[in-house]
C-alpha cells in the first residue's frame, strides 16, 4: 500500500487544526448544453474514474501516527456516492453559480470514503451547465489536479501548458541535489555568510532560501482585515483576462506572465485595503506563491510536489507600471535567493524524519495563529486547447482554491486555451467585498494593457 508523504499528510493536519476549514481543491467546468441525464453522466464517468486509483481508495490511519496513513482500496466504493446533481436558482448567472460553488466547497469531504466528489450543476443561463469537482489537497496539487481533469474529459489526457513550462525548466537548469542539504539551521546562516563572498554550492543556495522563508514566517504582518480567524462559510468570485493580452504586457515590459498576474492582484488588494479604510504598507501583503517542483515525467502522478516563495506584493505603490516592475524584481530575488529550493529542502528533511515526529510538529505549529502570510496566489498552467466533456464543448475552467491558517482570501489562477481566470475564495464574514476584489483585478489588468499599448506606440 502506498503511504502519504509528510507534505500530503500535512494538509490533513492543517484541516484538523481548525473546524472551520475544508482543504479541498476545486475546479469547475462550464459546459455547453444540452445537459446529460444523471445516469448518462455517471455511466460515462465510471470508466474514467476507474482509471484513477485515488478515486477508489480511502485512507487508513494508524494510532498515534506511528506510521504514515496509507491508501487502500475502498471495498464498498460506489460512484453514486460521489456524483451529485443540483440546480441553480434563476436566472442562473454568475452570482448564483458563484454562491453555489462557495456553498459546496465549504463542506468537508468524508474521510470514510475516497476524498473527492463531483457536482453536476444545472440551470445555468445561456444553455449551459457545469461540473464542480472537489479533491482533497492531500491527493493532488494544482498541476496534478489539472492532469486529473484532463483524464475526466473526453480526450483522456490533453496537453497542458504545464508540460511546456516543465520541459523548459528542465532544459534550462537542473535542480540542486537536496540530499546534501544539512538539516541544521545553523548551517543555513553560515551559507548566507559565504554567499556574501562568492559563489555557493547548490545545497548552500537552498539553505539560504530556507533561511529567508523562515525569517519571513517569523515576521508578523501589520494588523489587517485580510488576516485572522475564519468562519465555516465561504464566498467565491472570478476575474477574467485573455492570455494574448497578458503576453503583450509581459513582452512590452520584459517580465513574466506570472508577474503580470501578480501585479493585477496587487493593484486590486491595494484598492480593497483603501476602501476598507486601511493604509497599505510595504509589508502589508506577504503572499504565499506555490512553486511546482514536479518533474515533467511525474505530471500524471498523484500527490503534492510543491515548494513556495513568500514575496511582499507592493500594495504601498500606487502606479500600476511601477507595481509590475516591483513584483518582477521581488519574484526575481525570491527565485535567485533559493526560496523554492529551500522549501523543497524542508520537505525533504520531513521525509527523513520519523513520521510521528513530523506529524506532531505540523499539528502543533498549525494550531498557533499564523500572522506572517496574508494572501495566497497560486498559478496553475491548464489545458492548451479546448476540451470536451460528454461530447459537449467546455467553455471555461474556473479554479477554486481553499483558505486556511488565518488567510482570509485565496486566489487560484488557471490558464485555459486563450483565457486566464482568477478564482477567488474568501471568508464569508470578513470579505463581503469579494466582487470588488475580482473587479479590481480586471481593472488592474486593463491598466497594464493600456500602459503596454502606450509603450509600444512610443517605441515604434
Amino acid at each position: 500500500m502506498e503511504q502519504l508523504t509528510a507534505l500530503d499528510a500535512g494538509f490533513l493536519e492543517v484541516e484538523d487544526s481548525d473546524p472551520h476549514v475544508s482543504l479541498a481543491v476545486g475546479g469547475v467546468s462550464i459546459v455547453e448544453g444540452p445537459i446529460p441525464t444523471y445516469d448518462e453522466f455517471v455511466g460515462g464517468f465510471a470508466e474514467r474514474v476507474a482509471a484513477v486509483p485515488r478515486c477508489r481508495q480511502i485512507l487508513r490511519t494508524h494510532p498515534l501516527d506511528l506510521r504514515p496513513p496509507e491508501w487502500t482500496d475502498d471495498p464498498h466504493f460506489d460512484l453514486a456516492r460521489h456524483v451529485h446533481r443540483v440546480a441553480l436558482p434563476q436566472p442562473g448567472r454568475d452570482p448564483e453559480l458563484f454562491e453555489m460553488i462557495a456553498s459546496l466547497m465549504e463542506r468537508r469531504l468524508d474521510r470514510e470514503r475516497p476524498l473527492w466528489e463531483s457536482w453536476i450543476i444545472e440551470g445555468l443561463s445561456g444553455n449551459r451547465w457545469a461540473v464542480l469537482t472537489k479533491i482533497h489537497h492531500c491527493i493532488a496539487d494544482g498541476i496534478a489536479m489539472t492532469q486529473l481533469f484532463a483524464k475526466f474529459g473526453d480526450d483522456g489526457e490533453g496537453g497542458t501548458f504545464a508540460v511546456d513550462v516543465g520541459a523548459a525548466r528542465k532544459a534550462v537548469r537542473r535542480g540542486p541535489d537536496l540530499s546534501k542539504i544539512s538539516l541544521n539551521p545553523l548551517s543555513w546562516a553560515s551559507g548566507i555568510g559565504r554567499s556574501a563572498f562568492g559563489a555557493v554550492t547548490a545545497a548552500e543556495h537552498a539553505a539560504i532560501g530556507a533561511a529567508e522563508l523562515a525569517t519571513a514566517l517569523m515576521r508578523p504582518a501589520p494588523e489587517s482585515s485580510l488576516n485572522g480567524p475564519v468562519t465555516a462559510m465561504r464566498r467565491y468570485s472570478v476575474a477574467r483576462a485573455r492570455l494574448t493580452d497578458m503576453n503583450k504586457v509581459a513582452r512590452a515590459f520584459g517580465v513574466t506572465l506570472n508577474d503580470v498576474a501578480l501585479a493585477a492582484i496587487t493593484n486590486s488588494y491595494r484598492a480593497v485595503l483603501l476602501a476598507r479604510g486601511e493604509q497599505p504598507g510595504r509589508d502589508s501583503l506577504r503572499t504565499l506563491v506555490p512553486v511546482s517542483v514536479r518533474a515533467v515525467d511525474r505530471f500524471n502522478v498523484a500527490g503534492n510536489r510543491v515548494s513556495a516563495m513568500l514575496p511582499l506584493l507592493p500594495v504601498d505603490e500606487a502606479d500600476p507600471v511601477r507595481q509590475l516592475k516591483l513584483v518582477h524584481d521581488r519574484l526575481t530575488h525570491a527565485k535567485a535567493s533559493g526560496q523554492s529550493e529551500g522549501g523543497s529542502a524542508v520537505v525533504m528533511a520531513a521525509k527523513r524524519t520519523p513520521f510521528a515526529l513530523s506529524a506532531w510538529a505540523i499539528r502543533l505549529l498549525s494550531r498557533f495563529p499564523q500572522r506572517a502570510v496574508v494572501a495566497l496566489a497560486s498559478n496553475v498552467p491548464g489545458p492548451r486547447s479546448r476540451q470536451r466533456l460528454m461530447g459537449r464543448r467546455v467553455l471555461e475552467l474556473l479554479p477554486v482554491p481553499p483558505i486556511a491558517l488565518q488567510v482570509r482570501t485565496g486566489i487560484g489562477m488557471l490558464s485555459y486555451a486563450d483565457s486566464f481566470v482568477f478564482g477567488i475564495t474568501a471568508d464569508y464574514d470578513t470579505a463581503p467585498d469579494i466582487d470588488a476584489l475580482a473587479a479590481g483585478i480586471e481593472k488592474g489588468m486593463a491598466q497594464l494593457i493600456a500602459a503596454a499599448r502606450t509603450r509600444r506606440r512610443k517605441a515604434s
